[in-house]
């Protein structure tokens, strides 16, 4: 061991007491697991974490404090203590890109399964660095969180270990976490290890050789959540809310000069600072896929993917059991499976969420994916999501089966509400192409865009493809589809995906003053200048889309949209019974615009 157990307890104490200091700056935080896990996160760092190889993760992320006071000890450049929970200072939970921080956590599980995709990417790179991961009992009761230890146990990923912060307590009393959670762990394919959490000489033999042995590691660490504090192990420690003296005593009471000049001889060790670093992948000699008039754009998605993978594009795919619905698995798909770990796609079995999560993982590890489910379950795994939006991750989401044209399945595998929520998403890139120059468009912007995530939304059915004209500029969000032919237009109608044919059908009834607009992305429309977007939305504004309603009044005068659920029949039949036909829109529009 570098550092015996008596050092280590100094350097706790100085953990503490920069945490401590930070939290009373604030005003604000969680001082109960600053006092009962800072010997966890002390040895991890001082003993067994290889600075520019290993990776530490923070899923009980309201322990921020705790993780900023240990990474400004060992030489991570993270800023000032005294702006924690401040505007442009240090966040109130950790955020993905501060240094010395892998993944944004604080909703709880979500750390979990990033971790466990920190520790695939780091085995699908072929490297040696281990992954550790603290989590609390909120964490382990989060269903995330178990379909990623799911996950990690059939992958035997023993570059993994999780560490349980075991109070037993969570703000409303007592953890409800299993009755054996050890067990459960173990079921799960897991070696398990038990250890006092405040014993320096059980966490050191608890996390000595851990790794290679064919599974990932959780350690049942017992703490005292608010350790030495009035309240120490009741649930009213998880804030800890203290006046400023009684703050002032704790912090006091941690000061350890000894343990601060412990850490600056981690700190003299010089580190890079950490950011992902992706393969560039071609997408310019990929042709536009064509596979006739009359097809499904998740077929034209699959043949792009083909295309793609037949470069020999660094880019690793998935589906949360739906491979081949999604058109995501291709001729050249070969599954990733232990110990080798080759391969370029991942079944992730039923686990939407965690399969969002552990892709946010693997991101922030270095290797670039994408992801597959049906639009109506990317509610499932909706908080991933979010998160590597707020990451700057650039995963990449393939949704199908996007409309009520799914039919027969009826109303819960028919999305109404996703689509426009999706668009609500900050950062998130989220288009819904009609064609295969749009489907081309839609992954080649997914692919440069090393920054943010993009969701691909296609349809299950089969539909007329009208053509992209040569001169349409794609990037612009939107672009004139079908033209009209006299001197001034009278409606615009915009549409997106499967609508698009419905919407120049209904041009062609109501006549040559009449233009319709495809609009595979709001985003990039809403970014244009007035001009432009003045040029597009010319006289009365119709929108058409298969989804909810409200928010294309942005753009149009009215709107055909659905703002109910579903229906179980045939996909036409259900498409028509919701007023998708086009006599009926033709008559609508002809009532508004007279």
């Amino acid at each position: 061991m570098r550092f015996d157990a008596k050092q280590l307890r100094e350097m706790s104490k100085s953990v503490r007491a920069h945490a401590l200091d930070a939290i009373r700056h604030a005003g604000s935080g969680h001082v109960g697991i600053v006092l009962g896990a800072a010997d966890i996160i002390t040895a991890i760092y001082a003993n067994f974490l290889r600075v520019g190889v290993d990776k530490f993760v923070l899923s009980a992320g309201h322990g921020s404090a705790l993780l900023y006071s240990v990474l400004s000890l060992a030489g991570y450049d993270v800023g000032d203590l005294e702006s924690f929970r401040k505007i442009g200072g240090l966040p109130g939970h950790p955020e993905f890109g501060i240094d010395g921080v892998f993944a944004t956590t604080g909703p709880l599980g979500q750390g979990v399964g990033n971790a466990v995709g920190l520790a695939l990417a780091e085995k699908i790179k072929g490297g040696d660095g281990v992954v550790y991961c603290l989590c609390g009992d909120g964490d382990l009761s989060e269903g995330v969180a178990a379909e990623a230890i799911a996950f990690a146990g059939r992958y035997d990923l023993d570059n993994l270990v999780l560490i349980w912060d075991d109070n037993g307590v969570t703000i409303d009393g007592a953890a409800l976490v299993d009755v054996d959670m050890p067990g459960r762990m173990a079921a799960a394919g897991w070696n398990v290890k038990y250890v006092d959490g405040n014993n320096f000489a059980d966490l050191n033999r608890a996390l000595r050789g851990v790794t290679g042995r064919g599974a990932p590691t959780f350690v049942d660490a017992k703490t005292i959540i608010g350790r030495d504090s009035r309240l120490a192990g009741m649930s009213a420690a998880h804030g800890l809310d203290l006046s400023d003296p009684e703050m002032m005593v704790l912090v006091a009471k941690n000061i350890s000069y000894d343990g601060d000049f412990l850490w600056a001889t981690i700190a003299d060790e010089k580190h890079e600072k950490y950011s992902p670093k992706f393969s560039k992948i071609k997408t310019n000699k990929i042709p536009v896929p064509d596979l006739g008039d009359v097809t499904s754009t998740r077929e034209l998605s699959g043949a792009y993917l083909e295309s793609l993978r037949a470069s020999g594009a660094d880019l690793i795919g998935a589906s949360a059991d739906l491979g081949h619905s999604t058109n995501v698995k291709t001729k050249s798909s070969v599954d990733i499976v232990a110990p080798d770990f080759r391969g370029n796609y991942i079944n992730f079995g039923v686990r939407e969420h965690a399969m969002g999560a552990i892709m946010n993982g693997m991101l922030a590890g270095g290797v670039r994916v994408y992801g597959s489910t049906f639009l109506v379950f990317s509610d499932y795994m909706r908080p991933a999501v979010r998160l590597a939006a707020m990451s700057g991750l650039p995963a990449i989401y393939v949704f199908t089966h996007d409309s009520i044209a799914v039919g027969a399945d009826g109303p819960t595998h028919q999305p109404i509400e996703q689509l426009p929520s999706l668009r609500l998403i900050p950062n998130l890139n989220v288009y819904r192409p009609c064609n295969g120059a749009e489907v081309a468009h839609a992954w080649k912007s997914a692919i440069a865009d090393v920054h943010h995530p993009s969701a691909i939304v296609l349809s299950r059915q089969k539909f007329n493809q009208i053509e992209t004209p040569s001169n349409a500029d794609l990037s612009r969000g939107a672009y004139i589809i079908h033209s009209a032919t006299a001197h001034r237009v009278r409606v615009t109608i915009i549409a997106t995906g499967t609508e698009v044919p419905l919407a120049v059908d209904v041009a062609k009834k109501l006549g040559d003053a009449v233009q319709v607009v495809s609009m595979p992305s709001v985003a990039d429309f809403r970014r244009q200048d007035k001009k432009y977007k003045d040029k597009i939305l010319a006289g009365f504004v119709v929108a058409i889309e298969a989804a909810a309603s409200a928010p294309w009044f942005e753009f149009a005068d009215a709107v055909v949209g659905i703002d109910s659920f579903g229906v179980s029949g045939d996909g036409r039949d259900v498409y028509a019974h919701f007023g998708f036909d086009t006599d009926a829109i033709t008559r609508d529009i002809l009532k508004k615009v007279k």
